[in-house]
């Protein structure tokens, strides 16, 4: 299993989130939002208050109050998001997501590997592998559940035969420099080592997403990123901070 910072939660993820709830949480976080307009959404969708408390919970640690060690990686993406142009709002949950939930990451990530080849995979498949890394217990199939729910609601996949099968939608194509470089360092602090550079743009865990930009570009010119060789003719790229710290 990928490593990850100490202070994040193992699993954490134990919800659904709907993508208009995570969008106007970093709508807060840019200031062109309030938590009034996000605890009406909340309201409106007919939670319970246990519900909606355990919602917000999830949201803070997203965009709101997200761990020290993610705070400059969360105003990066606001910053990028504010300067972009029709920038997808699912891009900007996926990159958070994956970098403090490493629950919903590694489901993502079991996703794209399992329909990189022919589109689709069994939901059993996900469940099985999930259970070997996080034990055979209901907590983790529930939490299983609500990642492919949450990740189907975003329109990344679709689930069929009675959620049975799991289908992968149409990727969404980027072409937004700091908004890709941004996705990318989400991805390796999800991953918590160095990738080589070479395969960025074929990561399980993007599997969403198709970025059209030439990468190596990109991420020589990204705030949060740090390229370097490793050995003749391989570049690997990493999180920059885990290099000046």
């Amino acid at each position: 299993m990928s490593s990850v910072s100490a202070s994040a939660p193992r699993i954490g993820f134990d919800r659904f989130l709907a993508l208009d709830w995570v969008s106007a949480a970093m709508r807060v976080r840019a200031g062109i939002g309030t938590r009034e307009d996000l605890v009406q959404q909340l309201n409106e969708a007919g939670l319970t208050v246990a519900a909606r408390k355990k919602t917000v919970t999830l949201l803070n640690r997203l965009w709101l109050e997200p761990r020290p060690e993610l705070g400059a990686f969360c105003d990066r993406g606001v910053a990028a998001w504010k300067a972009g142009t029709g920038v997808p709002p699912g891009a900007m949950a996926w990159g958070m997501t994956v970098a403090v939930y490493p629950f919903f990451a590694k489901v993502a990530e079991l996703v794209g590997r399992l329909t990189a080849i022919q589109g689709d995979c069994r939901a059993t498949e996900v469940h099985r592998r999930m259970e070997e890394l996080f034990g055979q217990r209901e907590g983790t199939r529930r939490m299983t559940n609500m990642a492919l729910q949450t990740q189907a609601a975003w329109g990344a996949i679709e689930r069929i035969d009675r959620g049975q099968r799991i289908v992968r939608r149409d990727p969404v194509r980027l072409s937004d420099d700091r908004v890709m470089a941004w996705l990318i360092e989400g991805a390796l602090r999800y991953a918590g080592r160095a990738v080589p550079a070479s395969s960025v743009g074929s990561l399980g865990v993007l599997y969403p997403f198709v970025l059209e930009r030439p990468l190596a570009m990109v991420m020589a010119q990204a705030e949060g990123l740090e390229l370097r060789y490793h050995g003749p003719g391989e570049q690997l790229v990493d999180v920059r901070e885990r290099h000046v710290l």
